[in-house]
């Protein structure tokens, strides 16, 4: 399963520096804005004990994490919805991907341009909500337009339409994003095929610097506005450090967490995004063990063991038969299929079994 995660924000706030300490994988990072012009893509593991363990278990050959795909999208301005900073490019550029991570930067550095002249994280998010808000705003107008015909026709199904996006359109022009409009799942569906960018999930990443000035280290009114803000729309965050990370990207364990601390940093954030990324896009995990290979399967939340199968070979779906599945820990506890199976915690499941995230499965076809 393909789905991938765009990294946006103004320019100079850390987002190809976010993006080399993710992917381990080296982009231009200069100190000015639009040094990233074409975006660069990187595949991203998941962060999951679980797997490890299982492959523990297995005395595995092998082992495979799920994934996370990744969008280094160069940093937007104030009128990119009308093409300044080649804003047309980079919002088509956003509008490619599944999901948002917003990366607002929060530390204090005379050394680092920004763009707006100060550090203002709350100021930065408004900025890029409405330039995304105005692109969305120009796309929902031009199809509200051509439904009218249908519309006079007396197509009902147009109406409808219409009449969501009349709302969405309502809640643009005052900087919502039509994420936060209040949509069954029907609506959503409906306007689905506009591909509006303040539709997509989105992620804040709060980018700070290890041994610098950071605003919420100091506890400034600054940070305090922007959380109230993040409490207020029920948005999803986290506190990386990007710089650090990036410079730490080819280190591992303790030597990594000694020179962690030497250059002022404490905890990276970066398995928190990985994982909240993970999230935000509606996706789970499903395993499958042996000694041959362990591996983590990605499957969007609640899907039917025929469709997780999918992941595996799309012949799996139509070819189904049953699956035997058992819970990454049951198995764990159990010590072994055999003995799972005699107290019966290894399942037989058929095509309406809804998976559930960390379980183990074997496919019958």
């Amino acid at each position: 399963m393909s789905l991938s995660i765009g990294i946006v924000g103004l320019p100079n706030v850390g987002k190809s520096t976010l993006f080399n300490a993710l992917t381990k994988k080296s982009v231009e990072a200069a100190n000015y804005p639009f040094c990233t012009i074409d975006p660069s893509v990187g595949v991203v593991p998941v962060p999951d004990e679980r797997l490890y363990r299982l492959a523990e278990f297995s005395k595995t050959k092998r082992t495979i994490p799920a994934v996370v795909e990744f969008v280094d999208i160069a940093g937007l301005v104030a009128g990119a919805s009308t093409g300044e900073g080649l804003g047309n490019k980079f919002l088509a550029h956003i509008r490619e991907v599944d999901a948002i991570a917003q990366v607002v930067r929060i530390f204090d550095d005379s050394n680092i341009i920004h763009v707006g002249g100060k550090i203002d994280p709350l100021s930065d998010i408004e900025i890029i909500n409405l330039e995304l808000c105005l692109s969305d705003l120009q796309t929902v107008t031009k199809r509200i337009a051509n439904l009218g015909r249908d519309i006079k026709k007396g197509d009902k199904d147009a109406v409808i339409e219409a009449n969501i996006l009349e709302r969405i359109s309502a809640g643009l022009e005052k900087g919502m994003l039509a994420l936060r409009e209040n949509l069954t799942d029907d609506e959503r569906l409906l306007v689905k095929s506009l591909n509006l960018l303040t539709m997509k999930p989105m992620l804040y990443v709060l980018n700070k610097k290890g041994g610098g000035v950071n605003l919420d280290e100091i506890k400034d009114e600054r940070f305090d506005r922007l959380v109230d803000y993040l409490k207020e729309v029920k948005a999803t965050w986290v506190v990386v450090d990007a710089r650090i990370e990036e410079e730490l990207k080819d280190f591992e364990g303790e030597e990594k967490e000694a020179f962690r601390v030497e250059l002022g940093g404490k905890d990276d954030g970066i398995n928190d995004l990985i994982k909240e990324s993970y999230n935000l896009l509606g996706l789970m995990t499903y395993f499958t063990t042996g000694i041959e290979e362990t591996r983590a399967w990605t499957v969007k939340r609640g899907a039917t063991a025929p469709e997780a199968g999918q992941a595996i070979h799309t012949d799996f779906k139509d070819k189904f038969i049953r699956a035997e599945i058992i819970h990454w820990d049951e198995l764990l506890t159990a010590g072994s299929f055999a003995v799972a199976r005699e107290k019966g915690l290894l399942r037989t499941e058929g095509k309406e079994y809804v998976v559930k995230d960390g379980d183990v499965i074997e496919f019958k076809i």
